[in-house]
């Protein structure tokens, strides 16, 4: 959820066409505009704009196949045509 404004510890976050009032205790006061990742009201982490619009577009892609859509393929455009990656602490060490 992006941020819009603030009311007192929380901040009044947007997610489409729906504010929501959001607990900044965790994460510290956010600049407007920036990016939360939420949790039941709570945000949990400052995020990226990309990360954002990485959330968004999975939540996007489970509603379409909730819907019975099989065609969500642009929605995981950095998972597409590539091999997956082991994190950094999976990897043998040589």
């Amino acid at each position: 959820m992006q941020v819009v404004d603030f009311n007192g510890e929380y901040a009044i976050c947007q997610r489409d066409s729906e504010q929501h009032l959001i607990d900044t205790q965790l994460v510290g006061k956010p600049q407007i505009g920036d990016w939360l990742l939420t949790f039941l009201d709570t945000a949990r982490e400052i995020i990226s704009p990309e990360h954002a619009t990485q959330i968004q577009d999975a939540l996007q892609a489970l509603t379409l196949t909730l819907q019975g859509e099989t065609n969500i393929d642009h929605l995981f455009a950095d998972l597409v045509n590539r091999e997956p990656q082991l994190p950094e602490f999976l990897r043998v060490q040589s």
